[in-house]
């Protein structure tokens, strides 16, 4: 009877995350310690934060040996909250402004 076998991932590939993880965490620090301030410190904290994301979930939840579909299923609804709530942000301005012309 044969016995199943269970695909062991190195250990050198988690120790690589995770020193990449602590990286990127000492960057993420670096930003509020060399006081950046408006877009460059808000799009540095957030590419920062989606690169640590993307690193915990591929590797470690194993979303990176799975197939397509499965990928596409868990990250597409995410990517398509975020687009929407950048629309309904672009679209905020035109109403502010549609209220005060209209309202005053």
């Amino acid at each position: 009877m044969d016995t199943p076998t269970h695909q062991q991932h190195p250990i050198g590939l988690y120790l690589k995350v995770w020193l990449l993880l602590f990286v990127l965490s000492t960057l993420s620090y670096l930003v509020d310690v060399f006081h950046f301030t408006g877009y460059l410190r808000w799009t540095l904290i957030l590419g920062l934060m989606m690169a640590k994301a993307g690193l915990i979930v591929a590797v470690f939840m194993h979303l990176r040996w799975e197939r397509l579909a499965l990928i596409c299923a868990i990250l597409l609804p995410p990517l398509c909250l975020l687009v929407l709530s950048g629309m309904m942000m672009v679209e905020s301005d035109y109403t502010l402004l549609t209220r005060l012309v209209n309202f005053r």
